[in-house]
């Protein structure tokens, strides 16, 4: 809710649109933009059913935790993950190629999605509230007066904007990311040196604007819409993908025989989960002792922004740990659906709000609902983009 690479990872195909045809595939990355997507799918699912803020009848807290803990890294982690391939792609491709190819890859199918698939999915919402509006009526509105949501398809444009922004700074100097690279090689024997980092540059980039903007506003124009106090933390995550795709990828912190795919995901459970139980006591402050107030001190956004910043990308690390360490396992759902994991992001959105629609009269617990919001979503929007695939020329885009 993606060019071939230096070494053996050349062909991995992670990029949450679709990698370019290649020799052969990296499973594990493979596996974890898969999951991800899944991931994304959840997060749908459960956030009518938290306690805070819910919209439906039901609420369980429990989603709470998923809600704030799924927030806090998957979209960080596409940007990084889509990074990993920018960098080969430049290199071998003249920049009118690449620049076409981005367009046919993200460009169009967010104008497809932000001009059918989203009004679609924002109607369920607007029938709950006036059930007598014509959807025509409701997508002309949209479109005309707004205001015009993008909901998860954001990630695209701005996705095309980071892919165009390193065009220009590769044409300026194609060993730009020469010092993230490095930091990579070292990161094949001491995967937390990587961390480490990492976690210093982001929180550089992202507290301060967190600070200033606050923790919710965005910016907005039309469709094309971005959390502020975020976009320079993605940028980062992106450009860290970038610099460890640039080069001697096997030799670096995602190398197959690396550290990070050898020990495990233990201590990176450990790193998640000390931040993660730290921004709950912060938000449990702001509650029972701020007394929940709109806006919250420096102190407590730059706190929070620290432990956001160490959690999403100790999360991250214990992903890629896990599904580095089991590349080699047999067969898995993620193997099946990682074809069609794209077109699931772009599709899912519209399939989750109808199905919350139709269950929000049913007076069944929170967690059943969510369920089979997540489950149907799930197998319809895959149904959805296997079909699709089937059309001529859709397979190139999705």
């Amino acid at each position: 809710m993606v060019i071939s690479i230096s070494q053996s990872a050349a062909a991995a195909k992670v990029e949450i649109p679709t990698a370019p045809r290649t020799r052969s595939r990296n499973a594990a990355l493979d596996h974890a933009r898969t999951f991800l997507t899944l991931v994304v799918i959840l997060h749908h699912a459960v956030i009518p059913y938290t306690y805070f803020g819910h919209t439906d009848p039901k609420s369980f807290l429990g989603f709470d935790g998923i809600v704030l803990a799924t927030d806090s890294f998957f979209m960080a982690m596409f940007f990084f993950l889509s990074g990993l391939f920018v960098w080969p792609g430049l290199a071998h491709k003249a920049p009118h190629i690449f620049f076409r190819d981005r367009l046919v890859r993200l460009g169009l199918p967010f104008a497809i999605a932000a001009l059918i698939f989203i009004p679609l999915a924002y109607y369920a919402i607007e029938l709950r509230a006036h059930p007598e509006t014509t959807f025509a009526a409701f997508w002309w509105k949209t479109v005309t007066v707004g205001p015009w949501p993008s909901g998860p398809v954001w990630f695209l444009w701005v996705l095309l904007t980071f892919d165009l922004s390193a065009s220009l700074l590769f044409r300026i100097s194609p060993t730009l990311l020469d010092p993230i690279n490095r930091l990579s090689l070292r990161g094949h024997q001491k995967p937390a040196d990587f961390f480490y980092v990492m976690v210093a540059v982001t929180a550089v980039v992202y507290i301060p604007l967190r600070v200033y903007f606050g923790p919710n506003n965005w910016f907005e124009f039309g469709p094309f819409s971005v959390q502020i106090n975020r976009i320079l933390l993605y940028a980062a995550y992106f450009y860290f993908g970038a610099g460890i795709g640039s080069a001697n990828f096997e030799s670096g912190v995602l190398g197959s025989e690396g550290q990070l795919s050898k020990k495990g995901m233990g201590a990176w459970i450990v790193a998640m989960i000390v931040p993660y139980v730290l921004l709950w006591v912060l938000i449990t402050i702001k509650r029972e002792v701020l007394g929940n107030p709109p806006t919250q001190p420096d102190w407590y956004e730059s706190a929070y922004g620290l432990f956001f910043v160490m959690f999403s990308a100790a999360t991250m690390f214990a992903i890629l740990a896990y599904f580095l360490s089991h590349r080699r396992s047999e067969f898995s759902v993620l193997d099946r659906m990682q074809a069609d994991a794209y077109g699931m992001f772009l599709v899912h959105y519209p399939v989750v709000l109808w199905l919350q629609y139709w269950l929000y009269d049913f007076n069944v617990p929170a967690i059943a609902k969510a369920s089979v919001a997540f489950v149907g979503t799930t197998l319809i929007s895959w149904g959805i983009t296997w079909a699709l695939r089937q059309m001529p020329g859709v397979r190139s885009v999705l």
